[in-house]
């Protein structure tokens, strides 16, 4: 049930088949009825709970780097194995623990949210991201989810809006070098030029506590995210002094830039799709947007990752629940849901290509005013 795309959606030259589009019109459901649906332990929220796993991923983190630390004990041909696999693993866990403080960021840690704000503050700012900065800009994206003109992230660009020379780059070698771009250092360049991001009428940014992206009320809170983006940044530097830099680029550096594309290529998968409707003023509502989602099959990664790429659409519906009970909430929602529950099982790297390929800006639909959809026509 639902618009379902497996692994195997592909002709006979082995090219993804162009998907078939999601509704657009308004649901015959309410969001009351999807929480009616949904189990009602579903929305309650555990500390212990949560907290376990936090140290269950700081441990493994810490574990694989105390053990990456013998590495330079190595022959050196085992070196160039080791580190890019520690760097891989490491980075991977690191994106683990960046989603639980994103879940902190949402209240759908425990019931307290000077404990959700603490401890998302702390793990953020280890991994230099301005918690309540973008706490609040993500609230935002939340709010607005695939509205073509106040979406806060992944804005689909009317064609009017792509730069002149993206055309130069719709070819198989110019969308390789977008990705590499986009994996490599697109999460700080949305954080500090807000790249990717809702066009602003003066210069936006995360760290910049006048930026037009937040009201006057929350400059404090801007101020304080910098402030633990700068504390973590002493401590880094401290550490470089007291091991070296190189020493500081393999342990923490290098897995962060892993971290970062992996939440660059999971954000973008789970809200970029050929299939996903996007909606102007005329036509948008939250419902609607908050269905303009998928769900992707990220293989065992989907526990790493705390099931945000599984089941992002019952993230949407309900953002205050914990991460622990969305699989379940997952399967209870499909069955209201229907034709509004797009799931992808394409693999991931396929996906990054045929999405980067296929949503180049979006279009009008010419039968349903204020519906629009991803195009690539670029000629």
């Amino acid at each position: 049930m639902g618009v379902l795309f497996p692994t195997d959606s592909v002709d006979v030259n082995g090219n993804c088949l162009t998907p078939e589009r999601a509704p657009a019109a308004k649901p015959p459901f309410t969001l009351a009825d999807l929480r009616k649906a949904v189990p009602p332990h579903c929305f309650e929220r555990n500390l212990l709970r949560s907290f376990k796993y936090v140290f269950y991923d700081l441990s493994a983190l810490f574990a694989i780097a105390y053990a990456a630390s013998f590495i330079p004990l190595l022959p050196l041909r085992l070196q160039y194995v080791l580190w890019p696999t520690y760097w891989l693993v490491a980075g991977t866990l690191m994106l683990g623990v960046w989603i639980l403080g994103h879940e902190c960021g949402h209240h759908a840690f425990s019931d307290y949210r000077w404990v959700d704000d603490l401890v998302g503050f702390v793990l953020h700012s280890c991994m230099l991201t301005p918690y309540f900065s973008w706490k609040l800009s993500h609230a935002r994206h939340h709010a607005n989810s695939a509205s073509v003109e106040r979406n806060e992230v992944y804005v689909a660009r009317k064609r009017e809006s792509v730069p002149w020379f993206v055309r130069y780059f719709n070819n198989a070698p110019g969308r390789i070098f977008n990705l590499t771009v986009s994996l490599l250092v697109g999460w700080p360049l949305y954080l500090t030029l807000n790249v990717s991001g809702r066009n602003y009428d003066k210069f936006a940014n995360h760290f910049y506590p006048s930026s037009p992206i937040y009201p006057e009320s929350k400059r404090f809170l801007i101020f304080l995210s910098d402030v633990g983006v700068a504390v973590a940044s002493y401590g880094l530097c401290q550490l470089a002094l007291t091991h070296g830099l190189p020493w500081l680029l393999r342990m923490y550096a290098a897995p962060l830039l892993v971290c970062n594309a992996w939440l660059v290529t999971v954000t973008y998968l789970n809200h970029t799709h050929p299939a996903l409707p996007h909606y102007d003023s005329s036509e948008w509502d939250w419902l609607r947007g908050a269905l303009s989602t998928v769900d992707r099959d990220f293989g065992f990664l989907n526990h790493v990752f705390h099931h945000v790429t599984d089941s992002h659409i019952a993230h949407h519906l309900f953002p205050q629940m914990s991460h622990y009970h969305t699989v379940e909430a997952t399967k209870a929602l499909r069955p209201i849901l229907g034709e509004y529950f797009v799931f992808d099982g394409t693999p991931i790297w396929e996906s990054l290509y045929r999405e980067t390929k296929k949503c180049v800006y979006v279009e009008p639909d010419e039968r349903s005013k204020g519906v629009w959809w991803f195009s690539n026509k670029l000629e």
